[in-house]
């Protein structure tokens, strides 16, 4: 029996071992491929932003002859220009009043109704929520007429407040998506637990559900004052008066500007007071977005 089982061991290793060989040389291309496609990816985005960097430490002559050089003398009175000249202080104050209200205002909101759709279903529930689904689908250009028309008519035309409602309005259905699977994911132990203890829904939600949602919120927060802060045609429409301009009307006009008086080391350094913003916050929370989507996407 012994001299039996001997001669089959090495043939069942064997095969084995030939059969992990070409896996291995499998993944390796792919992932160089891979590190490659990045690094690609990485410089056509980083590339523009440093030459932005740059070119609004320049003066208008560097910019079109050495446009590729590190300045001679570094020119910081562009920025001051840019903020005091050109409005762009204005603007920047304008567009964060507007988007820190919307933010606050769609989280609010979205969370509320994605706790309700997500731990309470009655009937409709699945309509409503695939409501909000196809208004993530939705192009934005189709609702511009009506919506001025609407505002109008509400008497919030040229007004933050207005501004403010129709962000959130916009945010919403993504907010409500990305939520709701997120409150899914919780357990609801906890908060049979509290209502057994006596806690009422709402207590319930605000001081046991809501924090522990807490990684989705920050994740979808950021989500949505990244896309509000970059806001174009929304309003383009619906704030027309140039002293309540948010930061991406007053980039538009100063381009304007700019290019009929060829200080273009004013609207390099505007463009760089634009992306300060959403680079810190990217900077500063890339984590917590990681965090928060991999947290909702896995039970």
């Amino acid at each position: 029996m012994s001299t039996s089982l001997t001669p089959s061991e090495p043939r069942t290793e064997a095969p084995a071992r030939h059969a992990r060989r070409p896996t291995r040389l499998r993944i390796r291309p792919l992932a160089g491929s891979t590190h490659l496609v990045l690094i690609g990816w990485s410089l056509v985005v980083t590339v523009p932003l440093l030459w932005a960097v740059i070119s609004s430490l320049k003066t208008a002559d560097e910019i079109f002859t050495s446009p590729w050089s590190v300045p001679d003398k570094p020119q910081f009175d562009n920025y001051a220009r840019a903020w005091n000249e050109a409005s762009i202080g204005q603007y920047f104050l304008n567009s964060l009043i507007v988007v820190t209200s919307a933010v606050v205002l769609v989280m609010l909101l979205g969370s509320m109704t994605a706790y309700v759709l997500a731990r309470y279903p009655f009937r409709g529930s699945k309509v409503i929520y695939y409501l909000f689904v196809a208004g993530m689908a939705f192009p934005m250009f189709l609702a511009l007429i009506p919506l001025f028309f609407v505002v109008k008519g509400m008497g919030l035309l040229n007004t933050d407040l207005g501004l403010i409602l129709v962000y959130a309005a916009y945010s919403l259905p993504f907010t409500v998506f990305f939520l709701t699977a997120f409150f899914r994911t919780l357990p609801s132990e906890l908060a049979e637990a509290a209502v057994i203890d006596g806690c009422g829904h709402f207590r319930v939600f605000f001081q046991i559900m809501l924090p522990l949602a807490t990684p989705g919120l920050i994740g979808v927060g950021i989500f949505n004052f990244l896309g509000l802060w970059n806001q174009y045609l929304l309003p383009l429409a619906l704030n027309q008066q140039p002293e309540n301009y948010v930061l991406a009307q007053g980039l538009a006009m100063l381009a304007i500007n700019q290019g009929y008086s060829s200080d273009w080391g004013a609207l390099f350094a505007g463009l760089s007071i634009a992306m300060l913003p959403v680079i810190m916050v990217y900077v500063i929370f890339h984590r917590r977005i990681q965090s928060g989507i991999t947290a909702g996407a896995v039970k």
